[in-house]
């Protein structure tokens, strides 16, 4: 992953910078590594700093409707001060911590929709300049990827994946926004169930996982939204039936009656506070959003919880909304706003 740009804002004959990462998808908690190169410009260039900065598109609801902007989750400055030689070239190699909770992007290679990226800031003779924006891949960790095998097999699907601003009340939740994975109900749940929307909440510890199903109503009741949330540590899924297990965190959901009657079941340090809020600090609501529009399946079965096709669309169509978003970011154009 690669990008290269002439930093316009520092005038002409200025540096451009190359940031490469370290091919392959990073896993939430882990390490992102590359080297940020730098070729000097027509005159001798003193660097006060590079910094990058770890973005998200993330979805937000407001009084006028809703809308997509892009939400800083990471900054860290991987060099300092040096004086860069007319046409010189140097590398500054950085290996940098990703949030546990960073959103996955991916699953067995498919897109889901989801926008990273990472933006270099070069910082020369008191400028600054944004530089252009890197998609950053994120796959599951080995906890979350056997739980999404898992729904696979009992039979969910995918729908959509999305970034919602806010928080989930009661958890320890760290980042201003949190991923919703959207799922269709398997076949012995659909008649209780319209879709469970799932969340996790990685930490050093292990995974807090918030479930929400969407019960259907009945002849004399309205449909409801049920909340579940439970914990599991980043090793502790080996050797657990979790066909069972997963089983009966469903059929505790479609059995309870309300949010208030939802399950909860806690270990390795999670709290017990209980409660999924869609506001951000402001107490604005949040709605769902649709998903990327690509139409896909899920290929359930031994392979579980892997992205498909449906519809005649194909997962390419989500790579190459990404990438508009990124060329709309870069010209300013989105509309959004940036934290």
């Amino acid at each position: 992953m690669v990008f290269k740009k002439l930093l316009g804002s520092l005038g002409v004959g200025a540096p451009t910078v190359d940031t490469v990462l370290t091919s392959g998808a990073a896993v939430p908690g882990g390490s992102l590594s590359g080297q940020v190169h730098l070729k000097g410009g027509s005159a001798d260039f003193t660097v006060e700093g590079i910094t990058l900065e770890l973005v998200a598109r993330v979805e937000a609801e407001h009084e006028e409707g809703e809308s997509e902007r892009m939400v800083s989750f990471g900054r860290f400055t991987v060099s300092g001060g040096f004086v860069l030689a007319e046409g010189a070239e140097h590398s500054v190699p950085f290996d940098v911590p990703l949030p546990w909770e960073t959103p996955v992007t991916e699953l067995y290679g498919q897109d889901l929709g989801i926008v990273l990226g990472v933006r270099t800031e070069l910082a020369v003779a008191g400028a600054r300049d944004k530089g252009d924006l890197d998609r950053l891949s994120v796959a599951p960790l080995p906890a979350q990827e056997a739980l999404l095998e898992t729904l696979g097999r009992l039979g969910f699907g995918f729908r959509s994946a999305d970034l919602e601003l806010g928080h989930i009340r009661g958890t320890g939740q760290q980042l201003p926004f949190y991923q919703e994975i959207e799922l269709s109900p398997a076949p012995q749940y659909a008649h209780e169930i319209n879709e469970i929307e799932l969340t996790f909440l990685a930490d050093p510890g292990g995974l807090e996982i918030v479930l929400e199903a969407d019960k259907r109503g009945g002849f004399y009741t309205e449909g409801s939204d049920v909340l579940g949330r439970f914990a599991v540590g980043h090793h502790d899924y080996q050797g657990r039936d979790w066909d069972t297990e997963i089983d009966s965190w469903i059929r505790s959901l479609v059995a309870a009656r309300s949010a208030h009657d939802a399950p909860s079941a806690y270990g390795h340090g999670y709290g017990h506070g209980y409660g999924h809020d869609h506001g951000d600090e402001h107490g604005e609501a949040h709605g769902h959003r649709s998903g990327p529009g690509m139409g896909t399946a899920v290929a359930a079965g031994a392979a579980g919880l892997a992205v498909g096709v449906a519809g005649g669309l194909v997962a390419a169509e989500v790579v190459d909304e990404v990438g508009d978003f990124f060329e709309d970011d870069e010209s300013g154009e989105d509309g959004g706003e940036e934290d």
